[in-house]
């Protein structure tokens, strides 16, 4: 588990001194109620971290959004980083994703009945989404843990498993967004890509490092990767899975814009020994350029059986440019990934959503 801190660190932790301190004074202005917080009549969850990046929030906001869906009519509110759009802005099938960013695009596009919006001012953002529909149950707030301004019924904090908060540092120094302790402001805290094999005396030091409280419940969870889909699929006429990749010794280029693609690769090479990994930073949007240089690489790669594999939140900004070489549409797939929970956390985490949303939302266990 080790802490990522970034170079010269003579010069950045002063200034981690400085903006720990301006969030500490921010954080204890809306704890003593100068700094105003708005609650909702329905239902808030907010989804987000304290760390910059990389917990996995769209996967677990996509398992929210599955378990929801059938039975409340909800909404999701982003932020919509690195968008090219201002203001409030209802998503569409056709919304691209330099309107409402990639991770939106990403949930519109694989649940295109979910009303979805992106507003920077989330309490704007709230208030214009339960205008035009009335009928909501519930809003997910997305990356909103730091959203002050808007004070949710229920909030969920992602830690990655490989970044744990307890051995990271603020901002710019390491990569914590506010201090260990505003842990204390989640009602349940879920450490993600735990790996599947952990060692229950490895999940009891990890517990006892996060020095939860009483009334927060912890779960662990894990990412269970399917098989690779064409990107183009009126372009490909066979099926992959992983087991194919293995036995026929396949080359992979892996091409990834997260800010986290260590479980991917690890997943990867149970599989194959032969990845070349073309990193871009988080939220990349590639160009006609990029793809000249991808294809440039999957063409030298001299194994007979190769294959171009991305993510699902690459995937959604790689179709908008629609790249027009017909041999590396045939050739480029995406991994789709999917929450699982571990211990059979599972049924007890979808009882505590179900029973909030519902009509006993005041009597159940989070809010005893």
């Amino acid at each position: 588990m080790p802490l990522h801190r970034r170079k010269p660190g003579f010069v950045l932790w002063p200034l981690s001194q400085i903006y720990g301190f301006v969030v500490g004074v921010r954080n204890q202005l809306f704890n003593l109620k100068i700094l105003k917080q708005t609650s909702f009549d329905i239902p808030v969850i907010t989804i987000g971290n304290i760390t910059v990046g990389g917990t996995g929030k769209t996967p677990h906001i996509e398992y929210l959004i599955k378990l929801l869906g059938n039975n409340f009519k909800i909404a999701v509110l982003s932020r919509g980083y690195q968008r090219k759009t201002k203001g409030f802005l209802l998503a569409t099938r056709s919304s691209k994703a330099c309107e409402i960013g990639d991770e939106p695009r990403q949930l519109k596009q694989k649940f295109p009945q979910i009303r979805l919006a992106v507003c920077k001012n989330r309490v704007e953002g709230i208030r214009k989404l339960v205008t035009a529909f009335p009928d909501l149950h519930a809003v997910l707030l997305d990356d909103g843990y730091q959203h002050r301004y808007v004070k949710p019924g229920l909030s969920i904090l992602l830690i990655d498993y490989n970044q744990p908060i307890f051995n990271d540092r603020l901002l710019p120094y390491g990569n914590l967004r506010e201090r260990e302790s505003e842990i204390r402001r989640a009602q349940i805290v879920i450490v993600t890509k735990t790996p599947e094999r952990i060692k229950p005396i490895e999940k009891k030091i990890f517990i006892k490092d996060l020095h939860l409280y009483p009334y927060q419940f912890l779960y662990f969870t894990t990412f269970s990767y399917s098989n690779p889909v064409p990107l183009f699929k009126h372009a490909v006429q066979q099926k992959i899975d992983y087991e194919h990749l293995k036995k026929h010794h396949f080359s992979i280029i892996l091409v990834t814009g997260i800010a986290n693609s260590h479980p991917l690769t690890s997943f990867l090479k149970k599989y194959t020994a032969k990845i070349d990994h073309i990193r871009y930073s988080d939220h990349h949007y590639y160009s006609v350029k990029d793809f000249e240089s991808i294809t440039r690489r999957f063409m030298k790669t001299g194994s007979r059986h190769k294959i171009i594999l991305t993510t699902e939140k690459d995937a959604v900004k790689i179709k908008e440019l629609k790249p027009k070489d017909d041999n590396l549409k045939r050739n480029l797939f995406y991994i789709p990934v999917q929450v699982k929970f571990m211990d059979n956390g599972s049924k007890r985490f979808n009882k505590d959503i179900m029973d909030y949303i519902g009509k006993d939302k005041e009597v159940n266990r989070l809010h005893n």
